[in-house]
């Protein structure tokens, strides 16, 4: 559900970032469409290894992709539409919740290879 509704946000926003006239917020609403799209695809991926004993560790990577795209993505889409800039600094964090969400990825289908 989370992946079809991300994927869609992603779309809709994307569309909106081609029509920005200030070219840096374009830019980042465009760096913010590109890693939610990115993370509704893998949450695709999560859910399919959602069994057996690779599933603690999906679900744990299905969290932290669904905080990367609010804290990364959100803040950049805030900071680009509505927000000042300063809301910004929750990106960094976001990032890092990326990064371990594909490292739990990674661990999950290692324990489905088991």
């Amino acid at each position: 559900m989370v992946a079809g509704l991300t994927g869609a946000l992603a779309v809709a926003l994307g569309a909106v970032s081609a029509h920005l006239a200030e070219p840096v917020m374009a830019e980042r609403l465009a760096t913010a469409v590109r890693y939610l799209m990115w993370h509704a695809l893998a949450l695709l991926a999560v859910a399919w290894l959602c069994n057996g004993s690779s599933r603690p560790w999906a679900v744990f990577a299905g969290l932290l992709f669904i905080t990367g795209q609010i804290l990364f993505c959100g803040s950049l889409i805030l900071s680009s539409l509505v927000l000042p800039e300063g809301i910004a600094v929750l990106a960094p964090i976001g990032g890092m919740a990326f990064i371990a969400g594909w490292l739990c990825l990674a661990v999950a289908g290692w324990k489905r290879q088991k």
